[in-house]
């Protein structure tokens, strides 16, 4: 099958290889590009050399490749997944890696550590009140550093070639210009993704677990 996946423009690395190891070829369609806010890393780098934060909380692979090689010391670091942890790892960090691909898990993940503890965690300019709001319900204190903005393309995807779609996040889908056909087969990576899909009418057939690799599983298995 040979499926088309939302990724921020020159942010799609080995996922053609690891299609090929399900047995599917991908090429990537970016309804996003990232709106890098320099000034920001360096504010947030900065404080972290200050000793600011007892945690340091990585919500995606972009902003671990970003801050990370700047970063000359680190408090506790977690990261949402393995591709994050690894990029992380590039540059001599060993984090802990949540046992979700959801940000949501974090506060649970932690516990009663958050208590009293503040946590840096640099981002997209993209509201998530469920993990402030969660940090802060645990006796915690945080800081966002809102490092990159996502930027719409405006440019229609090129699926014309494609069997399938798969929408990486909510905003991708949201923010995406293009039309669908009976024969697309519809995915989302994870459950937050396929409720806007749902709420945007167009139910996908297949969710993932919130990482590419569990989507390909879960695609293989259904048998599609």
């Amino acid at each position: 099958m040979k499926i088309a996946i939302t990724r921020l423009e020159n942010k799609a690395a080995g996922d053609r290889a690891l299609c090929a190891t399900y047995g599917h070829d991908c090429y990537t369609v970016s309804p996003l590009r990232a709106e890098l806010r320099m000034e920001r890393v360096a504010a947030f780098v900065d404080a972290v050399h200050r000793s600011e934060f007892d945690c340091l909380f990585f919500t995606s692979a972009l902003p671990a490749g970003v801050v990370a090689p700047r970063l000359k010391r680190w408090p506790r670091v977690i990261a949402i997944g393995p591709k994050t942890a690894e990029i992380l790892r590039e540059s001599g960090i060993d984090a802990e890696v949540l046992p979700s691909f959801y940000s949501r898990d974090f506060v649970p993940y932690l516990g009663d550590w958050l208590r009293g503890r503040t946590v840096g965690i640099p981002r997209a300019d993209v509201p998530n009140p469920g993990l402030l709001d969660g940090i802060v319900a645990a006796g915690g204190k945080y800081h966002e550093e809102r490092i990159y903005a996502l930027v719409p393309t405006g440019t229609d995807l090129a699926l014309d070639a494609a069997d399938a779609v798969l929408f990486t996040s909510a905003m991708s889908y949201r923010e995406a210009r293009w039309h669908p056909r009976v024969d697309l087969l519809l995915v989302a990576i994870g459950e937050i993704t396929a409720d806007a899909m749902r709420a945007g009418g167009h139910p996908p057939a297949v969710v993932g677990d919130g990482s590419l690799a569990g989507t390909l599983e879960a695609l293989n298995r259904e048998g599609i």
